[in-house]
């Protein structure tokens, strides 16, 4: 394959569906013939990465200053701008690329020869491939076509591209997307458009909470006990200090610290890492929100969550009522229903449930509709069935209001109800979001837990929390009525976007 032919055959694939990817014997050598291209600038003294390149002008602002140019207009304005080449047409005399920001916008660059010269538009024919950063500067103009360009006067390459981009008319397969993902933001809209949601979710959550007063803390993923929620972990060894250590799986024992020490309204965002499986809304690595509010409890906490969800909906997309992926709108608007756990599920099975229900009677609710649930606990099967039973069929927001004792070792037992917590779940889209807690604040109750946590440790659950006396010591100092809650924000931008948790993720794990 001559180098022309190369340009030519990739200036072909960007612009026709209808041509197939490369095979891998072609990808190698578009790649040779680039590298030779790389060579022949470098001899010829041409930097390939250049650098002090005077970038004055975005895409989008161009675009943004120049919407209704009539056709074939000269502004007389010059502007020096830089993007990758995603189209690229040479016609003797004249050629014309499109050049691309990395949000997404583009516009036409053109040179022609009374322009730039014999030396450069030859260059330009030359070096140029699909996929390059370019620099280049000269008027904004408009096109005979009535298309906004700019006729160029200089130019040179920033980046050299070694590889060849893939179709930007085809898809890209679902393993190329999550594997290559910086491929993904080239080619796909979508993906660019939930990279900046995530960030303006992140950033209104925030803002929330500073609204309310809130400090924003760090605390740490390498922890020499595992604890804050029963989830198995991630176990790695220390050089320097001899010790096995423990990636977090919740930040909670440490914030709640920080309350002791009379940080009263705290909250972290930073990574979780859980052995556990992964599916379509779980992840081994994955952000986490967790915040604490001293003299609060889980009902103030639900109305703080229901606002900074709702607050991240309009920062998102302008409103309460957002608009997932596949084009379904879902409203996250109003107030949200709070349904009762053990209440729900006695009208959904049709028979009473209470704390109080046998594990005997649970087991044969269990087995009636064939659910297969091994667990010493009772509440365990409490909460299995009822998602059986109600999980399916809530389609608004909804918290889930009073869960089993024995299930939440670090909640307040209900200050009403004999034997369940103040702990509500937050349900949307189907799946949990959030969840928080009156926190359990007596240290001698939270001792208790912790023992009975130990024994199921001792008898083989690998999810069961450690006996952590460190942070038992911290809360014997006295630690006020708090309410806490934790919400994921993969989580969050699936139910802002309705995408599954790797497209949320920006570079999820994968084997």
């Amino acid at each position: 394959m001559t180098e022309n032919a190369e340009t030519d055959a990739a200036t072909t694939a960007q612009a026709d569906p209808t041509v197939a990817e490369p095979t891998s014997d072609e990808i190698a050598e578009q790649k040779q013939v680039r590298l030779d291209k790389r060579q022949r600038m470098l001899d010829a003294g041409i930097e390939p990465y250049a650098v002090g390149l005077t970038v004055t002008d975005t895409i989008a602002d161009v675009r943004s200053r120049f919407p209704n140019l009539e056709v074939d207009t000269a502004t007389g304005e010059r502007v020096a701008l830089a993007g990758r080449v995603v189209f690229s047409r040479n016609t003797g005399k004249l050629c014309f690329a499109t050049l691309q920001a990395g949000e997404g916008s583009r516009i036409q660059v053109m040179l022609s020869l009374a322009e730039v010269g014999d030396a450069a538009l030859d260059q330009w024919k030359d070096l140029v491939d699909l996929g390059d950063h370019v620099f280049v500067e000269g008027e904004v103009i408009t096109s005979k076509r009535g298309e906004l360009s700019v006729m160029v006067s200089t130019w040179a390459i920033a980046a050299k591209a070694i590889l060849p981009l893939p179709n930007l008319h085809n898809e890209l397969s679902d393993e190329t997307r999550v594997r290559q993902r910086y491929l993904d933001l080239i080619v796909r809209e979508q993906a660019r458009v939930t990279v900046r949601a995530r960030a303006a979710a992140v950033a209104s959550l925030r803002t929330t909470f500073a609204s309310h007063g809130y400090l924003e803390v760090e605390t740490p993923m390498l922890q020499t006990m595992h604890g804050g929620a029963s989830a198995r972990p991630f176990v790695t060894h220390s050089n320097a200090f001899d010790t096995e250590l423990f990636l977090r799986i919740a930040p909670e024992l440490f914030l709640k610290r920080a309350v002791v020490g009379g940080i009263e309204r705290v909250y972290e965002i930073n990574r979780n890492f859980r052995n556990e499986g992964a599916d379509s809304t779980h992840s081994p690595e994955f952000a986490m929100l967790e915040a604490y509010q001293a003299y609060g409890d889980y009902h103030q906490m639900a109305d703080l969550t229901q606002e900074m969800i709702q607050n991240a909906a309009v920062a998102v997309s302008g409103s309460h009522v957002v608009t997932w992926a596949d084009g379904t709108e879902y409203d996250l608007g109003g107030e949200w229903d709070r349904l009762s756990m053990y209440e729900s599920l006695s009208a959904a099975a049709g028979v009473q449930i209470t704390p109080q229900t046998p594990m005997a009677e649970l087991k044969k609710l269990a087995d009636a509709v064939e659910i297969e649930i091994d667990h010493p606990l009772p509440g365990k099967y409490v909460e299995e069935l009822w998602e059986h039973f109600v999980k399916g069929d809530l389609v608004r927001p909804t918290f889930v209001m009073d869960f089993p004792v024995d299930t939440s070792p670090l909640v307040r037992e209900h200050r009403s109800i004999a034997g369940v917590v103040e702990k509500w779940d937050l349900y949307v889209r189907g799946f949990e979001l959030a969840t928080a807690y009156s926190e359990l604040v007596d240290p001698v109750v939270q001792r208790e837990r912790f023992v009975a946590q130990a024994a199921l440790a001792a008898g083989g659950d690998l999810e069961a929390m450690q006996l952590d006396e460190a942070f038992l010591t911290a809360l014997e100092h006295g630690m006020p009525p708090s309410g806490g809650m934790g919400m994921g924000i993969d989580r969050l931008l699936m139910a802002l976007t309705g995408l599954g948790i790797r497209e949320t993720i920006l570079f999820p794990l994968v084997k």
